[in-house]
């Protein structure tokens, strides 16, 4: 399975700013630097599993939740994380992403 590092990175920063942390001090708390954190929460960089566990004491969220987006108390999270990747996204790919899944929305289940 191949990760997106620009989602999984969302999905730190909002849990960060959930927490009402900025970047310094997430970085503080983890002893990391300031640049390390803003290039992991961009995608640019991966985590690993030891910085990522850390990590998720410190926010207080899963690994499942920051790596795919499952969480527990959430149902519908497939759809928050489709609505995720939407964000960003230009009139014109928002447009084409429409004319492939209107017909799968469309299709009319046996």
């Amino acid at each position: 399975m191949a990760f997106d590092y620009s989602v999984i990175g969302k999905r730190i920063r909002q849990a960060r700013e959930g927490k009402g942390l900025t970047q310094e001090q997430l970085a503080e708390k983890l002893d990391v630097s300031n640049a390390y954190i803003s290039k992991i929460e961009r995608g640019r960089t991966p985590i690993n599993l030891d910085r990522l566990s850390e990590l998720c004491i410190m926010l207080e969220e899963t690994p499942e939740y920051i790596l795919s987006g499952a969480n527990n108390g959430t149902r519908d999270y497939m759809r928050n994380e489709i609505i995720a990747m939407l964000e960003g996204c230009s009139a014109e790919k928002i447009r084409l992403i429409s004319q492939i899944i209107k017909p799968i929305v469309d299709y009319k289940e046996k």
